[in-house]
């Protein structure tokens, strides 16, 4: 079983630039396909991003397509996601999670392990 820690998340103006980090421990991250989810005040948990466990595929939603990317270093058992452009409507709790899918998922329940999740708020 793998345990996921996010961290890099913090208060920046529109237009700026974040980039969140989930180091892994317990399991290799190469185990798992890796997502970012996100959830607003008031709102349900969202997917933004997911990787494959190559790092070949990546996947976005609409919303944060040509904004964000996910990457991943096997080697340093941590998956990233730098956001740029940022708007107020990307403050939200980001989550990192694992999935054991032979695909690349993006739907939420099938990722089984999860951080605690991160701050990112966004001023305007």
């Amino acid at each position: 079983q793998v345990q996921l820690v996010e961290s890099g998340g913090g208060l920046v103006q529109a237009g700026g630039s974040l980039r969140l980090s989930c180091a892994a421990s317990g399991r290799t991250v190469s185990s798992y396909v890796m997502g970012w989810f996100r959830q607003a005040p008031g709102k349900e948990r969202e997917f933004a991003a997911a990787i494959s466990r190559s790092g070949i595929s990546t996947y976005y939603a609409d919303s944060v397509k040509g904004r964000f990317t996910i990457s991943r270093d096997n080697a340093k058992n941590t998956v990233y996601l730098q956001m740029n452009r940022l708007k107020p409507e990307d403050t939200a709790v980001y989550y990192c999670a694992g999935s054991s899918a032979y695909y690349t998922a993006t739907s939420l329940p099938s990722y089984a392990y999860w951080g605690r999740g991160t701050q990112v708020t966004v001023s305007s």
